[in-house]
This record gives structure tokens, C-alpha cells and sequence, in this order.
């Protein structure tokens, strides 16, 4: 059974495959400003050794931290991994707290689950499994966004009670209550 995690080497196998998936459908290139194209550029050259990819991990693992040292407007970030014991399946980062930037086009959470794992409720569920431990860091109303013509990232947020506020450029923007209000 399929649950949230802390990013681990133990899917590291399965996690190479699906970054193959996702570079196969033509993520990472320089216009990609998603977190697995962030990735791809970033870390994709070192995962090959062992401990190139702990090192990602460790990198994960700390962005958590508000002491851990980040670029310029960016926030303290938990990322979770979707996994089926070591099947990587999916990922998704909670940013602890909106800048300018993320109140218009990022929010507090996004999510991407490899392309063979897609249409399986993996989204669904991974956002459902998120929102308590969102609430437990703090947020009661997480702000999530999706591209005006990703259908299916609607689909999961609105599934998961969020409510649309509005429109910008080619974002539309949801709130979601992390626990029971």
C-alpha cells in the first residue's frame, strides 16, 4: 500500500526510472520551473553514484529546516515521497510559508507522480495523506494551484475540498482546508 515518506535511498532504482519517464515526455529542460525539472537540471547529473543521490536526499531532507541555508525568496520546504515499499511512485513539497511569488503560481503544495503511475488515484490519495501533516506544521488553509488546462490536477484538488478562488494568468488558484474547520 502506497504511503507519504520521507525522501530514503531504499527507492532509489525505482526513483531513476521514473526521472527516465518524466525526461521521456520532456521534462527538465530550462523552461521546466517545476520541482522535477528543478531536480533534473540540478541533481539528475549525480544520481548515478550512490552517494550523489544521498546527497539529494540529505539536500531534501534539510530543506525542511529554517535554519538550512536557501537561495534568495525561497521558503523552508518538506518534501514526502509517494512509495509502494520501494516503488517510487510520486512526490510532494509543502512549502511552509507563501511569498509574493507562491501566492500567485506556486501555493503551499505541489505534486507530480511519474507517468506510468498516473490515472490511478496516486494524486489523490498523496494529497489526502499530505493535508494532516500540512495542518501539523501549522497551515490550516493550504493554497494549491494547477495550470488552467491540467484537468486532472483540478480534478485531485477539488477532491480534496478545495475551493477556487480565482484566475491568474495561466493559474488557477484553490484553497484547501487541512483539517476539519
Amino acid at each position: 500500500m502506497a504511503e507519504l515518506a520521507l525522501p530514503t535511498g531504499t527507492v532509489r532504482e525505482s526513483f531513476l526510472v521514473a526521472m527516465d519517464e518524466f525526461l521521456a515526455e520532456g521534462r527538465g529542460g530550462p523552461d521546466d520551473v517545476s520541482m522535477v525539472g528543478h531536480e533534473l537540471r540540478g541533481y539528475g547529473p549525480t544520481w548515478g553514484a550512490e552517494e550523489g543521490f544521498a546527497g539529494d536526499v540529505a539536500e531534501l531532507r534539510a530543506a525542511a529546516l529554517e535554519e538550512t541555508a536557501r537561495p534568495e525568496g525561497h521558503v523552508p520546504s518538506t518534501t514526502w515521497w509517494w512509495v509502494d515499499g520501494c516503488e517510487y511512485l510520486g512526490r510532494l513539497a509543502f512549502r511552509h510559508r507563501l511569498t509574493e511569488h507562491l501566492r500567485e503560481v506556486g501555493g503551499h503544495i505541489g505534486y507530480d507522480v511519474r507517468p506510468s503511475a498516473r490515472r490511478q488515484g496516486h494524486a489523490t490519495a498523496m494529497l489526502a495523506a499530505a493535508l494532516p501533516r500540512v495542518r501539523e506544521l501549522g497551515v490550516a488553509l493550504a493554497l494549491i494551484t494547477c495550470d488552467v488546462d491540467n484537468i486532472a490536477s483540478r480534478r485531485v484538488i477539488e477532491s480534496a475540498g478545495g475551493r477556487f478562488e480565482d484566475q491568474r494568468g495561466g493559474k488557477l488558484r484553490f484553497w484547501v482546508a487541512t483539517g476539519e474547520q
